[in-house]
């Protein structure tokens, strides 16, 4: 399998830290030198590992933002 080539523009924010200090970031990365994407995984201390992610594009992260606008949060039975 080929190296993935990433390069993280700018943190987002971290979401939460795992007991290994692993933590789940978004992040603007730039994947193989393709434009850069919002981007949520797991990233191990230092971004020397990496866990499965979900990358989105503008118009997927505008609508997500519109779908978790509309939710109704206090009715979702999650943890």
């Amino acid at each position: 399998m080929a190296d993935i080539k990433f390069e993280i523009i700018r943190t987002l924010g971290v979401l939460s830290e795992g007991t290994k200090g692993w933590q789940r970031e978004i992040n603007l990365i730039s994947w193989n030198d393709r434009k850069p994407k919002v981007d949520i995984r797991d990233w191990a201390p230092e971004h020397e590992k990496m866990g499965k992610g979900i990358t989105l594009n503008k118009k997927e992260l505008l609508l997500l933002k519109e779908l978790l606008n509309g939710m109704d949060l206090e009715s979702l039975v999650i943890e």
